[in-house]
């Protein structure tokens, strides 16, 4: 749609009524909530980045204390990982665990279970991270992640504030439009119900 009926007409009437002489007063305070709901929306944007800035720093640091006293070593399974079987009653993994051992910095040697591909030979390695005393630990997070997150962060909290100002301009509309049909309701009750237009 297109013209003075295009959805973009029609929303220019809403933010500036007083160009209509058949404004009400109403109207006039609906379009004073939608621009501030359009500010509010648009200086949250700044704000959800400084919250997705600091969770950055805050997710570089803890990936860093993360890398700290974990190291990357490789395990050699001991035992042929499992054959994965998946029929129509029950669902496979990507990975089994499996009895592998491997050597840290200190040259001793340590074994236990790792995730490797089902049906990978004995003998095969695989990568892992260990601690300080050579026992298995998760991979500490990277940078990526931190980036991801941080993004992640920003955008929910803006799109939490902007949906939050969309239901309290809904509520703001709904509220003077039953006022404005209780007018008219008023209006035409006592309007003459017999005789000729004026």
């Amino acid at each position: 749609m297109h013209g003075s009926s295009g959805p973009i007409a029609r929303f220019g009437r809403r933010l500036f009524p007083a160009r209509n002489s058949l404004a009400r007063g109403s109207d006039r305070f609906e379009a004073l909530v939608l621009k501030l709901v359009i500010l509010a929306a648009l200086l949250a944007i700044p704000v959800a980045a400084a919250v997705g800035s600091a969770n950055h720093g805050r997710q570089v640091a803890a990936a860093a204390a993360d890398a700290t006293g974990r190291t990357p070593a490789t395990a050699y399974l001991l035992t042929a990982a499992p054959v994965r079987i998946v029929d129509s009653e029950s669902v496979g993994t990507d990975n089994s665990t499996t009895q592998a051992t491997w050597t840290d910095s200190r040259g001793a040697r340590h074994t236990g279970g790792v995730l490797a591909t089902p049906g990978s030979p004995a003998g095969t390695a695989v990568p892992v991270w260990i601690d300080a005393r050579g026992e298995l630990t998760a991979a500490p997070r990277n940078a990526s992640t931190a980036v991801f997150d941080s993004v992640l962060v920003g955008l929910w909290l803006w799109f939490a504030v902007v949906g939050s100002l969309v239901l309290f301009h809904r509520l703001v509309r709904l509220v003077l439009d039953r006022q404005r049909a209780a007018a008219w309701e008023r209006a035409w009750a006592v309007y003459p119900r017999s005789g000729s237009w004026p």
